[in-house]
């Protein structure tokens, strides 16, 4: 990494940190073999299943975490009740707002997730002793803000068909580690339901699945029983995310 420090491996590294797929493109990159022994004291892993309620909006922030596995579902509350689907996080995302003290959005573990969680005191501390750390937080969460306007872009632009491969393109990449290496029949389970996948789009349950037949038919990708995709033509799907 261009930090120079982000991949070492040492004997002196936890060996819950030496197993971990995230650490290196995820906070934890920052931190040299110490430090992640430091780390490693303040933190513990946590396994969510799919459903539960990870933080609530609005309710104060006592911890955050680093996403291990799976995805967690982000969505914010109108005054009526409603809610509605704002982000998607994947390893090695950040849960949580640093140094905020009330969460603005509630997440919810959208698949089974692990985390590996600290609190909110230690983590800070950690971030204030280096500064190393803070910028690899800063980037993740400009790259947070990137996605985000995006995802402006297709949901205010964007055609149905446009949307639909938009998203597959974008679940693919996150979940499917042999995407950048040859994207060529990657898979995997989608951690939304239609009606969800609906929600976050702006589209029908209807029209997803119509869209999702679509590319189907025309052998772009494939659809299990269940929630399972397989993208069988990368390039087409791109093409169609416009």
């Amino acid at each position: 990494m261009s930090d120079g420090r982000s991949d070492i491996h040492t004997s002196g590294v936890p060996a819950l940190c030496q197993s971990c797929e995230a650490r290196h493109n995820g906070m934890c990159g920052a931190l040299n073999a110490e430090e992640l022994l430091t780390f490693a004291r303040h933190t513990r892993v946590v396994r969510h299943g799919a459903g539960e309620e990870l933080l609530t909006e609005g309710a104060p922030i006592a911890a955050y975490g680093n996403v291990m596995r799976g995805v967690v579902k982000l969505t914010k509350t109108l005054a009526d009740g409603r809610r509605q689907i704002v982000g998607l996080q994947f390893a090695p995302d950040f849960v949580g707002r640093l140094y905020a003290d009330e969460s603005a959005v509630t997440a919810d573990a959208a698949s089974e997730v692990e985390l590996c969680r600290i609190s909110k005191p230690a983590l800070e501390r950690l971030v204030a002793e280096n500064p190393m750390l803070e910028r690899r937080l800063l980037r993740q969460a400009l790259r947070d803000v990137d996605e985000g306007r995006e995802w402006m872009v297709a949901l205010g632009r964007k055609t149905a068909s446009e949307k639909v491969a938009s998203f597959l393109g974008q679940i693919g990449r996150h979940l499917d580690p042999t995407v950048a290496g040859d994207p060529r029949g990657m898979a995997f389970e989608l951690p939304l339901t239609r009606a969800e996948i609906a929600d976050f789009l702006g589209l029908t349950i209807g029209t997803v699945s119509r869209e999702l037949s679509k590319l189907k038919r025309d052998k772009v990708i494939d659809v299990g029983p269940h929630r399972e995709i397989e993208i069988i033509d990368p390039q087409a799907l791109e093409h169609r995310a416009g």
